[in-house]
């Protein structure tokens, strides 16, 4: 009986990792092939055209103080040459906070943009996990997975672009 038990607890683990599939696929590869993604891409190309217009706006306004008030230094009384300084300076120090603003800002949107067509692909590698009984699905992006078994691993890239409905303009660019 105990000859039976070992065998068993030794010859499971063996059998159900061979029935065990997983699938894999580059995740940023896929993405980026998804129209939501360009979508979003371009909305946070459209905001940052917008925040460099408002910092070369800025950046306007202080390149004529500044030309201004090189060309009446000599004129300007010590008070009024003092406060056109401290205008320039503040101008400066505002466009420098602005643009270190806008950095975050729009690394919170690209984030906040992105996260929606993550969803859609989170979701649908779920649907394609458990449609095909997957235990698992691995994104080999980074070289995470340099060796991937062909016996029990399976690409699911062309599957999750059939279903995400991307797979004829991927495959219309590689015929190019």
């Amino acid at each position: 009986m105990k000859r039976l038990f070992l065998f068993l607890f030794v010859l499971l683990p063996v059998i159900a990792s061979a029935q065990i599939q997983f699938g894999y696929l580059s995740y940023q590869q896929v993405i980026k092939e998804m129209p939501e993604y360009t979508q979003a891409m371009q909305e946070l190309q459209t905001l940052k055209a917008k925040y460099d217009e408002e910092a070369a706006r800025g950046e306007a306004e202080f390149q004529k103080k500044f030309v201004d008030f090189l060309q009446g230094q000599k004129d300007f009384p010590q008070t009024i040459m003092q406060k056109r300084q401290a205008e320039l300076q503040t101008l400066m120090d505002n466009g420098v906070a602005f643009r270190v603003q806008v950095q975050g800002l729009l690394a919170q949107a690209e984030k906040d943009l992105i996260a929606e067509v993550q969803k859609k692909l989170n979701r649908v590698l779920l649907e394609v996990g458990v449609e095909y009984g997957y235990g698992f699905i691995l994104n080999t992006d980074d070289n995470a997975c340099p060796y991937i078994n062909p016996v029990v691993g399976v690409d699911v890239t062309e599957i999750v672009r059939q279903k995400l409905g991307v797979a004829e303009s991927s495959q219309d660019e590689q015929n190019e």
